[in-house]
């Protein structure tokens, strides 16, 4: 049976210390890609708002909802009902509400 050593790390709620080292270095491995995926949304943010730009000194719409609704089926088509959800977030972020 394998040692347990809660005590050294509860904040993973693992029962080993190799199972703490595992969770450990994986959570690490999650905030660095937390942080791109941080990045990542603000430059798509700072993209849609040039965008936004020059749609509306065009003439145009603030929105183009067609490229929106293209937008929502490629994230529901890649991650599924919960990637519309995400989908409609990262909108939501880039553009403000509607």
């Amino acid at each position: 049976m394998p040692a347990t050593d809660t005590a050294a790390r509860p904040d993973t709620g693992a029962r080993t210390d190799d199972a703490a080292d595992l969770i450990h270095g994986a959570r690490e491995r999650i905030d660095a890609l937390d942080d791109r995926i941080i990045g990542l949304i603000q430059e798509r943010m700072a993209v849609s708002a040039v965008i936004q730009e020059a749609r509306i000194t065009s003439g145009g719409r603030r929105v183009n909802l067609s490229r929106e609704m293209e937008v929502l089926g490629h994230y529901r088509d890649a991650l599924g009902k919960p990637g519309t959800a995400l989908a409609m977030t990262l909108l939501e972020l880039c553009r403000g509400r509607i």
